[in-house]
């Protein structure tokens, strides 16, 4: 079959991958970089049928354009087609917000969601001579592998994470012939998560004893999940504000895709939850506050921090990537953020943790070798080279954007 990166081959983010074969052509994700303005993969051919590992906006955020074109099925986890139409309407107000030109429609969104064939982990598609199944990402709830099996077995992981979460479990190695894998993280690998929440919430318990607030900027889809179960036995009066207040109940509809739903229960029981305005001023006389947005471009986040920014007993705590032309990467490079479009200084303390839900280096090169492939395909990365040396003993493939390639299936 022929392989092609429409986007996202040696970039992170607006991943789209085309599968030709057996007179179909398919189609792996679609999504954009939701930067200012947002970037596009490039434009995608007819499309029979499309595969979507997850719901975040840089792999699901341009799936209706293909769909409202096309018409074509949309296979994924039910979990994942769910959060995905709330995140992208929810770019679509934000594209009207920021004037940027919309790239579909709602009646586009509507049709996607139709034309959604839900399955879940070990269920296999059979497409002609061609069968998928799905394996678990261990990303997010719903994230998902693709393998893709005729002759041969290919194996897709998308956004992979290895080790076990709070929120989901590993994702465990697939025999396969080729393996097409991400590497976001050549050449880093993380801290102990153990260590990580172990000076996490000692940072925590620290600002709250000097008298002051922390603030914690979550993404809506995971990250705030993940964050509301490491503080879920703090007895602090904590509040959660934003979309990941909605996005925690969907989870809690799928018990089936989380670790231990009971204990997301328990976490969300010890967060009040924000509805209203007036409700957030209550919040902002809490201690704990977990709100979106991630990169403080946008969100209930902006409100909270105009309020406490100037306390230096007050905290910052960033526990998410923060790209570069963001609000988050300005406030860690400068102690300075935009609001209102005004820069101002930020007298309050800002610290990082990494509570990534991506691979390290070490865990992505462990997890190929115990997949055992021949051909390793990487992608979803600006620094696949520095794999090449643990990799020395497969043929591996750096895939270049829109150039095609051919693998046995």
């Amino acid at each position: 079959m022929k392989f092609r990166f429409l986007g996202g081959a040696d970039t992170v983010g607006r991943m789209g991958m085309t599968i030709v074969g057996d007179k179909k052509t398919m189609l792996v994700e679609y999504g954009m970089a939701p930067t200012k303005p947002p970037e596009y993969p490039i434009t995608a051919p007819r499309i029979d049928h499309l595969f979507l590992t997850h719901c975040h906006l840089d792999h699901c955020g341009m799936v209706p354009a293909v769909v409202g074109r096309d018409g074509c099925e949309v296979f994924t986890t039910p979990i994942s087609a769910e959060i995905s139409e709330i995140m992208l309407y929810d770019s679509l107000k934000i594209a009207a917000a920021e004037g940027y030109n919309e790239p579909y429609t709602s009646g586009d969104i509507e049709k996607t969601m139709d034309l959604v064939v839900p399955f879940n982990f070990k269920d296999t598609i059979e497409l002609g001579k061609l069968d998928v199944t799905l394996h678990s990402a261990g990303h997010i709830p719903g994230a998902t592998m693709f393998e893709f099996k005729c002759d041969e077995s290919t194996l897709y992981t998308g956004d992979l994470h290895t080790d076990n979460q709070k929120l989901v479990l590993g994702a465990r190695p697939v025999k396969c012939k080729n393996l097409i894998i991400e590497g976001t993280y050549g050449g880093r690998n993380h801290p102990s998560r153990e260590k990580t929440i172990e000076e996490f919430l000692s940072k925590v318990d620290e600002v709250i004893d000097r008298g002051g607030k922390v603030i914690i900027p979550c993404f809506a889809v995971g990250r705030t999940q993940e964050i509301m179960l490491v503080l879920k036995n703090l007895d602090y009066d904590m509040w959660v504000d934003g979309m990941g207040r909605s996005v925690t109940n969907l989870f809690l509809n799928y018990p089936e895709y989380l670790r231990d739903a009971r204990s997301l229960r328990a976490a969300k029981k010890t967060f009040r939850e924000v509805k209203n305005a007036s409700m957030r001023k209550h919040a902002g006389r809490g201690q704990i506050i977990v709100t979106t947005g991630g990169m403080l471009d946008g969100g209930p986040v902006l409100e909270y921090l105009r309020a406490l920014k100037d306390d230096p007993k007050n905290a910052i705590i960033l526990v998410g990537y923060q790209a570069e032309d963001t609000n988050g990467r300005l406030l860690m490079e400068t102690k300075s953020i935009v609001i209102d479009g005004e820069m101002v200084k930020v007298e309050c303390e800002v610290l990082k943790y990494d509570f990534s839900a991506h691979a390290g280096h070490d865990e992505i090169v462990q997890f190929a070798k115990k997949c055992n492939p021949e051909n390793i395909v990487l992608m979803h990365s600006e620094t696949r080279e520095l794999f090449l040396d643990d990799l020395k003993d497969y043929n591996v493939i750096l895939p270049e954007l829109g150039k095609e390639f051919e693998l046995d299936v």
